[in-house]
């Protein structure tokens, strides 16, 4: 395989539940936020090339506050997602504000993108081996017999919830050669004293997770051929939820996925994080952030000056 693999950097959400640009919310003694300790890994990992995807009305304060100093070090393009980036025949409903979802940002950056990508969110901490194992099988694998081959790093769930509330996750199910089978969402998953509870219908009824569920969260793999495959099933997808639910709808990178892996056009991998996954959900969260980045610091794992020091 010629080309390297591309980062590809969600960051048009702004963080509803939290409040205000999570993305530019420093975590570090010098100012880093937590995309500066991502960007790190996926850097010395073996990315040489980033997209972020942004909303044009944030462009000024994101370039401020991340991609100027980020272009020191990495080759650094945008991509912006826009309501009314929409295929032919259809128009943004009236009152909508949200944004069309991942695979609606990942197909923004579609411009770019020409080979193997990986995709993460701006505002959560992956860990260095993330990065490492997710560079390394995009660097291998490509497709076979017109099979696409994609993959997806997976967390312990008991890593990845929050003191400070409930959280939305996607559940794995893998076969027995460690291939995905399918990607359930959870809406509202809870930690309560020692277990990891759950309810789908509003709290009327619950259920458990054992803490070493494989969850996903949002970093995935990919061909140059997913983005076809993305834009091709587009339309169909707005046909039917702009009925149902025109100011909210999302086009789910998930939910694609599952339709590729349905009709055996994609075998996705799981990779595993042993690392524990950091992220601002809520703005209690923050300090728990701060001190692991901190602890990470003093261990030896990052400089304290991320961009002044060689990245090794």
């Amino acid at each position: 395989m010629n080309q390297k693999p591309v980062l590809v950097v969600m960051a048009a959400g702004m963080g509803s539940r939290y409040g205000g640009l999570k993305q530019v919310d420093p975590v570090g003694k010098h100012g880093q936020l937590i995309i500066d300790y991502s960007l790190y890994d996926a850097r010395r990992a073996g990315f040489e090339t980033v997209v972020f995807v942004i909303k044009r009305a944030i462009e000024k304060t994101f370039k401020e506050a991340i991609g100027n100093r980020l272009e020191k070090v990495m080759n650094v393009k945008y991509a912006y997602q826009e309501l009314s980036n929409l295929p032919q025949g259809f128009s943004v409903p009236q009152g909508r504000e949200k944004p069309w979802g991942t695979c609606h940002a990942i197909l923004s950056a579609k411009p770019f993108l020409d080979g193997p990508f990986a995709v993460i969110n701006s505002d959560d901490y992956y860990g260095a081996h993330a990065f490492s194992v997710i560079y390394n099988y995009l660097s291998t694998h490509f497709a076979k017999d017109s099979v696409d081959s994609y993959c997806m790093v997976g967390y312990d769930l008991q890593n990845t919830v929050t003191e400070n509330g409930h959280v939305a996750r996607g559940v794995c199910v893998s076969d027995s050669q460690g291939n995905l089978k399918s990607v359930t969402e959870h809406t509202h998953i809870e930690k309560q004293n020692d277990q990891i509870r759950y309810t789908d219908d509003n709290g009327k009824s619950w259920g458990t997770f054992p803490g070493n569920t494989t969850v996903s969260m949002n970093l995935w793999g990919f061909s140059g051929h997913f983005l076809e495959e993305a834009e091709n099933r587009f339309p169909a997808f707005l046909k039917g939820s702009l009925l149902k639910d025109p100011l909210k709808c999302e086009y789910f990178l998930p939910s694609v996925v599952s339709q590729l892996i349905e009709e055996k056009k994609a075998v996705v991998k799981v990779l595993h994080s042993p690392d524990k996954w950091y992220g601002v959900t809520y703005k209690a969260d923050k300090p728990t952030v701060v001190n692991a980045i901190s602890q990470m610091t003093e261990s030896g794992l990052y400089p304290e000056n991320l961009w002044n020091s060689s990245i090794s």
